[in-house]
């Protein structure tokens, strides 16, 4: 894997990672920003509502990356989504982030499985029903509207396979890495591979936020990366992640730091929910 290769041989190569140039610092900017949603006195009595805007604004974000850029309230007030392309793509994004929650306890044992179910959720009936919920095989196209200007093939079959081994290896095996690195490592990985034919970049940052949630930085949920990436922005997404699918030090932790910005963003994002809250305007 990119990462993974980067790091060299060891018990817990993405523990490496940690140690790159920028790193710590974007760790410990993450913490505090999470930590100011988690002290916020709101948290105390309403942080199921926190975690359901979260959600929500999450869902809004990753549609946005993929080119569903619908206001907040569009979707919060929809309750059709097969009407058209973009309403399809925001409709996989809700599912996704509903869907997230329920896959935490199987994670860490069957990361494969969690991703096989994760793209079952998000292709609904965009791709035909043989393709859904298992990598592609060889000779089967990859089609990623989301990734537009990537300008990066992605890699056959057989690669795809060997590095989902690995990657799946990683997550059972854990890390002592802070819990960013391995989301953002998670996410990239899967950009870099896509492994199925469709919807890979949303179930790319569905299962970062697995991550974030299961590993312990953000238990309820609050403070969604979808919202910073796509407030960071499409260009900037893709050119991160250039850096990463160069597997050098700077490009590594380059995507790692851009990761690590969007979580402080989300938790921006939720400390305003918060106030809101407060003020009794939500």
């Amino acid at each position: 894997m990119n990462a993974g290769a980067h790091a060299g041989a060891g018990a817990d190569p993405l523990a490496r990672l940690a140690a790159l140039p920028g790193v710590e610092a974007a760790v410990e900017a993450v913490r505090k920003a999470v930590d100011g949603v988690y002290g916020h006195r709101v948290m105390r009595r309403r942080s199921q509502e926190v975690s359901a805007e979260g959600a929500l604004r999450g869902a809004r974000g990753s549609a946005a990356l993929d080119g569903a850029d619908w206001a907040l309230e569009e979707v919060r007030r929809r309750s059709d989504f097969g009407a058209s392309p973009d309403a399809r793509t925001v409709g996989a994004a809700l599912r996704l982030t509903a869907e997230a929650g329920q896959l935490l306890s199987i994670w860490r044992e069957s990361p494969l499985r969690v991703l096989a179910r994760l793209h079952l959720v998000a292709a609904g009936d965009a791709a035909p029903r043989e393709t859904v919920g298992r990598p592609r095989l060889p000779g089967e196209p990859v089609s990623e509207p989301g990734l537009a200007g990537l300008d990066v093939p992605a890699p056959p079959q057989e690669e795809v396979a060997a590095r989902l081994d690995t990657l799946g290896g990683l997550v059972r095996a854990g890390s002592r890495a802070p819990a960013l690195v391995v989301a953002a490592v998670v996410h990239g990985e899967l950009l870099a591979l896509r492994p199925f034919g469709t919807r890979n970049a949303l179930v790319a940052r569905a299962a970062e936020r697995v991550v974030l949630i299961g590993a312990g930085l953000d238990p309820k949920g609050v403070t969604p990366a979808e919202v910073g990436h796509a407030e960071q922005g499409r260009t900037a997404y893709l050119a991160a992640l250039r850096g990463y699918l160069t597997g050098t030090s700077e490009g590594v932790a380059g995507w790692i730091a851009h990761c690590g910005r969007a979580v402080e963003l989300g938790a921006r994002e939720s400390v305003a929910v918060c106030e809101a809250l407060q003020r009794g305007a939500a």
